[in-house]
């Protein structure tokens, strides 16, 4: 793949449990849960490698990666906050990830080729300061997890926020459609057509998965994503996730709707591209079997995800997308820490 614009991963994920005075945490029910292990491994990471060299070996493993990629100049990795009380406080308990903006844009400084996406539960109490803090720590978007965090994106209460959103010119990424890697979930709230609030706002909306799985109100969440494209210039929806075994066939569906073609942002939802839920062999019946054994053999994740999308229909101009959307032209120099 060649194309003038940088292609920037505005989708990807880190981990942490504490090590290294993070801030991280995982809950005992989720650690306790068979997708702990499996996550710490697609990372390339182990447990006990975590406790002896901090959480940030993650993101450590992160760069190195993408520094290997041929196709992937940058990614966004993304905080996660948590669920918050009637005290607009963070709920430890009822939170099962937790990766604070504090550990995450500052380590993200360390890395020129990562880069730093926030998450702020609206309902905290000092939300809007924690939005500029994050802002000033150089966010490049706000990540929200609503069936997750018990954010209600149509909330009249929320206007303040996305407000200042707006003013900050930083995109809301923000999942969409069925969420299916924790335990519990709140699936209604991640209708895309609560986001209108944030949209008749002027804030950049991203759908996260393109809303590709579930529905609400006995529709398809697809069709209710679709449906605000030709009112709102100011939504896109990145493309992550839409290779796994569990959606076999839904990137072309949302490939087939090319008035979005300029609206399609390109997101690994790393690490799950370093699993089998990803395989190339998954799509056998869309590529060559050539193809498929010559994408299945790339070694770097990132590569093979690029590759594997573009086999099934995904262009080199819509690649190009995301970069333009997070203004990362290029990898940041590494900056020094704050004195």
């Amino acid at each position: 793949m060649r194309s003038s614009a940088p292609l920037i991963d505005i989708h990807c994920h880190t981990a942490g449990i504490g090590a290294g005075s993070s801030g991280c945490f995982v809950s005992s029910a989720m650690r306790r849960n068979k997708r702990f292990r499996f996550f710490l491994k697609t990372f390339g990471v182990t447990e006990a490698e975590l406790i002896d060299r901090g959480d940030e070996l993650v993101l450590e493993r992160l760069s190195q990666g993408l520094a290997e990629s041929r196709h992937v100049t940058a990614a966004v990795v993304l905080a996660m906050d948590g669920v918050v009380n009637a005290r607009g406080e963070l709920d430890e308990a009822a939170t099962e990830i937790y990766i604070p903006n504090s550990f995450l844009g500052q380590a993200c400084h360390n890395y020129s080729n990562l880069l730093f996406g926030a998450s702020i539960n609206p309902y905290r109490r000092d939300a809007l300061e924690r939005l500029e803090q994050a802002a000033a720590d150089g966010a490049v978007l706000m990540k929200w997890l609503p069936s997750i965090q018990g954010i209600d994106p149509a909330d009249p209460r929320l206007k303040s926020f996305y407000r200042r959103l707006y003013e900050l010119k930083l995109p809301l990424l923000t999942h969409t459609g069925n969420e299916e890697s924790f335990t519990r979930a709140d699936n209604s709230l991640a209708d895309s057509l609560r986001l209108r609030s944030a949209l008749d706002e002027g804030v950049t909306v991203i759908a996260a998965h393109c809303a590709s799985n579930g529905k609400n109100e006995g529709q398809p969440n697809m069709e209710r994503l679709l449906s605000l494209f030709a009112k709102y210039p100011n939504l896109f929806a990145d493309f992550s996730s839409l290779t796994q075994v569990n959606r076999l066939g839904h990137l072309g569906k949302v490939l087939r709707h090319t008035r979005i073609h300029d609206r399609l942002l390109y997101g690994s939802d790393m690490p799950i591209i370093n699993s089998f839920i990803t395989s190339p062999w998954w799509h056998a019946r869309h590529i060559p079997l050539l193809e498929v054994r010559r994408i299945a053999s790339i070694r770097n994740p990132w590569d093979r995800d690029v590759e594997l999308k573009m086999a099934l229909g995904v262009t080199e101009e819509i690649m190009g997308n995301s970069g333009r959307i997070v203004g990362a032209g290029s990898p940041r120099p590494i900056l020094p820490p704050p004195v």
